[in-house]
Order: structure tokens, then sequence, then C-alpha cells
């Protein structure tokens, strides 16, 4: 699984509406060795590209994002 996989699948287990954390879906992909701390980097790249693809929508509190900085939520475009 790749950590585009990750996201898209975590977001489609979700309503609509629902975002996930990042870390939520390092940990998904780190599968049973549960390192899901190094994994983070790619969470974050994966995150940003489809951001800038406009594939999905970051924010933190409600309040939308352009790129991953500091904490983010993951959801899919409104």
């Amino acid at each position: 699984m790749t950590a585009f996989e990750a996201i898209a699948a975590l977001l489609d287990s979700r309503a609509a509406d629902a975002t996930i954390c990042p870390s939520e879906a390092a940990r998904l992909l780190a599968g049973a060795d549960r390192d899901w701390r190094s994994r983070m980097d790619e969470i974050h790249a994966a995150s940003a590209d489809l951001a800038d693809k406009g594939a999905i929508a970051l924010s933190w509190k409600g309040v939308p994002m352009r790129a991953p900085d500091g904490p983010y939520r993951i959801g899919r475009q409104p």
C-alpha cells in the first residue's frame, strides 16, 4: 500500500464530510510493523501532493490550509 492509497482508503471509509488525521494514514501504512512514526514523512508528502492537485482538502480546526504545515486534518474537497 502507498501513502496515497492509505489516505484514500481511510477517506473512503468515512462519512463524506469527515476528516482523518495524518497519523491514521501512517498507522494504516505501517501495518504489522507498527512503526507508524517512520511513515509520517510519506504521508505528509502525499498530502502535500494531493492538496496541490486539488484531490483533497487540508484544514485545522475548520480553517482551510493550502499545504500541510503543523497539525492538520485531511478531508475530501467540498
